[in-house]
């Protein structure tokens, strides 16, 4: 592995670490909706990352790259509400399978990946630089 390898691989993580929190912002930004165009509540997305294939890069493992984005499954929650313009005949609600607290974990959990990524890609760029410092001076 090349030192110049590092950089694509760490902005490959940054790159996927970013699309994993911009769907968690958008899962908690449709945490109340009932109605989506395709009909129902809102489905929470989970992003599906897979390693780059060696097709992408020349060498497998260089990094990672977004294979899906997947609908959970899970159940809706049900809320009574009668007075809610989507409640049923008995005034129950269906919610999105959303929960805030999930989200702001996982929210967590991308952020501090996105800064080990952007150190690891600090610390790659500082030993090329260095690199080149040795050779200057040989």
């Amino acid at each position: 592995m090349d030192i110049f390898s590092n950089f694509g691989i760490s902005a490959s993580g940054l790159t996927a670490q970013r699309l994993r929190m911009d769907t968690i912002a958008n899962n908690i930004a449709n945490i109340e909706t009932t109605r989506t165009p395709e009909g129902g509540p809102y489905r929470r997305q989970i992003p599906l990352f897979a390693p780059r294939q060696p097709s992408e890069t020349g060498k497998p493992g260089d990094g990672v790259r977004v294979q899906a984005l997947l609908q959970d499954q899970s159940p809706f929650k049900r809320v009574y509400e009668p007075s809610h313009p989507d409640a049923d005949e008995e005034g129950y609600v269906l919610m999105p399978n959303v929960e805030l607290v999930k989200e702001m974990v996982n929210m967590i959990d991308a952020s501090r990946a996105y800064e080990a990524n952007v150190t690891a890609l600090n610390t790659a760029k500082d030993m090329a630089q260095r690199a080149l410092e040795i050779g200057r001076r040989g």
